[in-house]
């Protein structure tokens, strides 16, 4: 007997993956900034994060997220 549950899938998208990485290199490059005292670079790395979560969701609303129509499943 197999059930299939609907799989969510847990963000494997060219929009999540893309989110996730402008924003781990912003959060990046603020803890160096941080470290080093450029208060400057502190703020605009928060500004890149902020970046990475719009571009996050534009993708996703153009079809490259979770489901959308330019994505193809893939098989676990």
């Amino acid at each position: 007997m197999s059930t299939e549950t609907a799989d969510p899938g847990h963000g494997h998208s060219p929009a999540a993956w893309t989110a996730v990485t402008i924003m781990l290199i912003a959060f990046t490059i603020g803890t160096v900034a941080f470290f080093f005292d450029v208060q400057w670079l502190v703020w605009a790395s928060g500004g890149l994060l902020v970046i990475g979560l719009l571009v996050g969701w534009a993708l996703a609303r153009a079809g490259y997220g979770v489901g959308g129509d330019k994505t193809t499943p893939q098989a676990h």
